[in-house]
């Protein structure tokens, strides 16, 4: 493995604890609006954008009712999401308001690792850029960060992406490019991704990182994430740590 000199990490479920909070929020919102959804289909759309989740759900329940082709250009369909979209974002951000925000597992010392292993740190997201500086915010992991959420030697982070800066989310590998192109990075073989969720994984297969790992303490089980191609599984970001310290090439990346 060449050395790596960027690490690409989800938010919430990765960096972020989550216990469902966000699926909760997900599953409110569609109640409120007359979208019909299990919880297992919820917990199957972690990770992509949060727009495009509720434009897949209403195709999908107007499909069925239609028996036949999804409108996917009708004003009816956009309506519906529009609505379902907005009730979401409104819970949502009273939840990170509202709400103790901490980070998972582990975190902060793999943060610390790897600026001592001098190697990058991107977060990236399928929220939207408002709630994600709401948790930024509250985290702290906002400070040293420029107009671009772009850090400097003192911030915790190098750069924060998030799926409505790019123009499109997960699985797409977008936020993961991005972030690469602002720093300067020009091989993903030098990049390791991490996430909780299916489309973190694919995100960074579709990538081309040295790594894409998935976290099984967020919002997937390990039976659940095991499906999906993958570089490893590990329980915390804690054994991410680990991995990484005895893995040849981590550190010195640039």
């Amino acid at each position: 493995m060449e050395n790596i000199q960027l690490v690409v990490l989800d938010m919430a479920g990765t960096t972020v604890r989550d216990n469902k909070e966000v699926e909760t929020c997900f599953a409110e919102a569609a109640q409120r609006t007359g979208l019909v959804v299990s919880a297992e289909r919820i917990t199957a759309v972690q990770g992509w954008a949060k727009r495009f989740v509720f434009e897949t759900l209403w195709q999908e329940q107007l499909h069925a009712r239609n028996a036949g082709p999804s409108p996917s250009n009708g004003s009816e369909l956009e309506a519906k999401v529009d609505h379902s979209y907005a009730v979401f974002r409104s819970i949502l951000e009273n939840h990170y308001q509202t709400s103790e925000v901490v980070p998972t597992p582990g975190c902060l010392d793999l943060f610390a690792f790897l600026k001592a292993s001098r190697v990058k740190i991107a977060l990236t997201t399928g929220f939207y850029r408002q709630v994600t500086d709401i948790i930024l915010n509250k985290l702290g992991w906002n400070r040293g960060l420029d107009a671009r959420y772009v850090g400097g030697p003192a911030s915790l982070i190098n750069v924060s992406v998030a799926s409505d800066e790019v123009a499109q989310g997960r699985p797409a590998p977008l936020m993961i490019q991005q972030a690469m192109l602002t720093l300067g990075i020009t091989d993903p073989r030098r990049v390791i991704n991490l996430g909780d969720t299916p489309s973190d994984l694919e995100s960074g297969k579709r990538a081309g990182c040295a790594l894409s790992l998935g976290i099984t303490n967020g919002t997937h089980t390990r039976q659940q994430l095991e499906r999906h191609p993958n570089d490893g599984l590990y329980a915390s970001l804690t054994d991410v740590q680990r991995f990484l310290e005895r893995a040849e090439g981590v550190g010195n990346g640039q």
